[in-house]
């Protein structure tokens, strides 16, 4: 297996997300494809757009304290074409429910996530 060296820590956290990912769905295919398929579903355009559910997704990560979620769906967001500006009133749109918990994750992670994912489009 070939090492992977990141260039920052979201970077090296989204790179082990899917290589565990890749592990379980060797152990359990079935369920991770259904799962995806669920998944994939979800975020199909619709009567929301696609930047939009990513944005629902970041908040409700920011909520649950999911870090893996919460950079996972800060890269989803900016890939979407999501301005720092729109994620950072999602990020306040949470707070205002998730209070405390919610604020210390956008002002530490999710600002770090933008920082790194933006110099690696560099």
């Amino acid at each position: 297996m070939m090492e992977f060296e990141a260039r920052n820590s979201t970077e090296a956290a989204l790179h082990e997300y899917k290589a565990g990912l890749g592990v379980f769905t060797q152990k359990m295919p079935e369920f991770a494809r259904h799962f995806n398929a669920f998944t994939e579903e979800c975020f199909k355009e619709g009567a929301l757009s696609q930047r939009e559910k990513q944005l629902i997704a970041l908040g409700i990560s920011l909520y649950t304290q999911d870090e893996y979620c919460i950079i996972y769906h800060t890269k989803g967001c900016l890939d979407q074409g999501c301005s720092e500006q729109e994620i950072l009133e999602a990020v306040g749109v949470t707070a205002a429910f998730g209070g405390g918990a919610a604020m210390s994750q956008a002002v530490t992670l999710v600002q770090e996530c933008i920082t790194d994912l933006n110099q690696l489009k560099q």
